[in-house]
């Protein structure tokens, strides 16, 4: 769970490193996918507290991709 964490927080920096809009929606996906994956373990491992928090970051991603990159 920490791993996809650390690449969905990875792939978010990397967002802004972009040097054109394909580049930056590509590393939105990488971070999007790597934080469902941390989300869905957290979920298997019954961690909801975990779950909460991963999802509420996923959103705060969200948000920002699409105010700033779209």
């Amino acid at each position: 769970m920490a791993s996809f964490e650390r690449q969905g927080e990875d792939a978010y920096s990397r967002m802004y490193e972009a040097t054109s809009p394909s580049d930056a929606t590509a590393r939105y996906s990488d971070a999007k996918e790597a934080f469902h994956s941390a989300i869905g373990i957290a979920v298997e491992l019954e961690d909801q507290e975990s779950a909460r928090r991963l999802g509420a970051r996923l959103a705060e991603i969200k948000a920002v991709f699409r105010s700033q990159f779209s």
